[in-house]
């Protein structure tokens, strides 16, 4: 556990320990609401970013803990993705680290309430096809570059994709003649290189 000998922590406060342990008992999925009822110092906070990057914290010369640097958690999602969940207002550079690590770190990138950029949904789809279901079940349409991506690395993604046009869903029986299941009233040109590709009854 992390701590300081400059630690500013009131004394009628738990501490910051302790506070560790109850927050990581409650999982990834209740993290956010907690950290949204409960009151805490901004320095407990800074701690805990620390710690989950698997980052040593930093002070100035009068002992104050500094703020996890942006080269710092650009270093930490390279190592690994998924810790952008404790990354709060990511900006580009580390969004587009983080899922050309782990694709489906575009799932936390979202739910922050962001709109990825093209370039990140691209790399999160790119990673795997099926990471477009995060982007689409949240209501963002993405160009059809980024579909083009996703069935160009899975055919079957076509599934997660509302309204396909025909390039995409050529694109994607041209992959996998199974992506065909997933389009509704595909054209005949279509149905000819699922053909072309083994599916039979077509």
């Amino acid at each position: 556990m992390y701590s300081s000998d400059n630690n500013n922590l009131h004394d009628d406060k738990i501490q910051a320990d302790q506070i560790f342990d109850l927050i990581e008992s409650l999982g990834d999925d209740k993290l956010t609401a907690f950290f949204k009822q409960m009151d805490y110092p901004e320095e407990e906070k800074i701690l805990y970013l620390y710690q989950q990057l698997m980052i040593l914290p930093k002070y100035d010369k009068d002992g104050k803990l500094l703020p996890v640097s942006e080269t710092d958690q650009l270093a930490a999602v390279n190592k690994d993705g998924i810790v952008i969940f404790y990354i709060k207002n990511p900006s580009e550079e580390i969004q587009l680290a983080a899922v050309n690590n782990y694709g489906l770190a575009i799932r936390y990138i979202i739910e922050q309430g962001i709109i990825p950029s093209e370039e990140v949904q691209l790399a999160a789809v790119n990673e795997n096809g099926f990471n477009i279901r995060e982007i689409m079940e949240k209501g963002i349409i993405p160009s059809e570059d980024v579909q083009l991506a996703a069935v160009n690395e899975n055919g079957t993604a076509i599934e997660y994709i509302k309204n396909p046009s025909e390039d995409v869903q050529l694109a994607a029986v041209n992959e996998n003649g199974d992506a065909l299941h997933y389009i509704k009233n595909p054209s005949e040109k279509v149905k000819q290189i699922a053909r072309d590709k083994g599916m039979k009854n077509v």
